[in-house]
């Protein structure tokens, strides 16, 4: 009788593999398809594997506490032929029992038939685990060479359930050595260092368009004239200072306040980016701010930035319009809990109520990017709603 593979199937978008925890039926066992068979665990769930069909089990090839890549066979179902039809594979009634057994050209034919998943098109090997767990002697190594568990993401461990031995960092390090490579920045690496550090949080981001229209008139009558983050950057003092809990830090099981609503600015400089810091940011005015605001820019991409002007901020405003990107998903330095950014303006088609058609409203994405652990979405979008309401009226910054 046929012989129907029972395949791992594809458990989700990222999921490369997955390992096998439990036999829910046993070889010689009758099944119904699409039955549960077997129980597989991935690095985001425990899900099960049915049978594609019905019949008895014939035998399991997977072996209990190993990992199988996606559309790797992990046993065999002996079917009747008409479930064999119903597959679609070709198992004519003139064939002996002999002969009926599905051969490997029939099986080719069969996957090809089938959506397969593609595991060798994979940007990292299947069984990548990365640095998920470093040898003292491991840990050594790369402190001699100043690398840090990130830097091995994506390499295949030989060791015990993937890890990353010292022979398998080695190759790493040897194979590297014949790639063209050039030296990092100290901004460079501080700047990766930062994002590392940040990103071992669960950050999210919201965004909201924001009309700019009162925005560009109050700047064109303005003497000196604002930058548009410096509006950005005052409505969200001011909604911070409303509600300094969401400009907090969660540590341990407390949430500790700012002191003070002090709000940085990223500022591209060569190789890096540099947050100039302006202190009591909701304490003053807007047209107070613009000059120093200015100097501290100027200051920034001469890498000559005060000690009084770096350092302990509670929040960053990044203009990623300029380099005419209407959307991002910036990420809050390590000390802070969000960050508000500001995209390209655009000319968007607005409804008009009173004059019954779309009129064209310069408008830009706001997007706030937090820590999960401190704010939700809601009381994320909440604060956007009231920058958003703060910038409508820059007569109030």
């Amino acid at each position: 009788m046929p012989q129907i593979p029972i395949i791992m199937p594809q458990l989700g978008e990222s999921i490369a593999e997955a390992n096998i925890v439990n036999f829910l039926v046993q070889p010689g066992d009758t099944v119904k398809a699409d039955q549960d068979l077997i129980e597989v665990e991935t690095d985001k769930a425990t899900m099960t594997v049915a049978s594609p069909c019905k019949g008895k089990i014939e035998k399991f090839t997977a072996q209990l506490n190993e990992s199988y890549a996606v559309g790797a066979t992990l046993g065999q179902i002996e079917a009747t032929n008409e479930e064999a039809a119903r597959l679609g594979l070709d198992v004519s009634p003139e064939k002996s029992a002999d002969t009926q057994h599905i051969s490997k050209s029939d099986a080719a034919g069969r996957d090809r038939s089938r959506v397969q998943p593609t595991i060798r098109g994979l940007p990292v090997p299947a069984n990548a685990a990365g640095a998920s767990y470093l040898s003292p002697r491991l840990k050594a190594r790369m402190d001699e060479l100043g690398l840090h568990a990130a830097d091995l993401a994506g390499i295949a461990g030989s060791g015990a359930a993937g890890r990353v031995t010292v022979e398998d960092f080695e190759k790493f390090i040897a194979n590297l050595e014949k790639q063209k490579i050039s030296q990092a920045s100290s901004m460079r690496v501080a700047v990766a260092d930062a994002m590392r550090r940040s990103w071992t949080r669960p950050l999210a981001t919201v965004g909201l368009p924001v009309p700019l229209e009162a925005v560009l008139k109050h700047r064109k009558a303005s003497n000196p004239k604002p930058g548009p983050a410096l509006y950005a950057l005052r409505a969200l003092a001011i909604a911070l200072a409303e509600n300094s809990a969401v400009a907090g830090r969660l540590v341990g099981n407390k949430i500790v306040h700012p002191s003070s609503i002090d709000v940085g600015f990223a500022v591209e400089a060569e190789d890096g980016v540099l947050v100039p810091v302006i202190r009591a940011a909701d304490k003053k005015p807007l047209k107070e701010l613009v000059v120093r605001y200015d100097e501290l820019v100027e200051l920034a991409r001469q890498r000559k930035l005060p000690l009084d002007a770096t350092g302990g901020s509670v929040a960053t405003v990044t203009n990623f319009g300029t380099f005419g990107l209407v959307w991002a998903t910036p990420i809050p330095l390590p000390e802070q809990t969000i960050v508000l950014g500001l995209g390209a303006g655009r000319r968007m088609p607005h409804w008009d109520e009173a004059k019954g058609q779309f009129i064209p409203v310069m408008e830009a994405n706001l997007t706030l990017s937090f820590d999960h652990r401190v704010l939700d979405g809601g009381a994320a979008g909440r604060l956007l709603q009231r920058i958003a309401q703060l910038m409508s009226a820059p007569e109030t910054l």
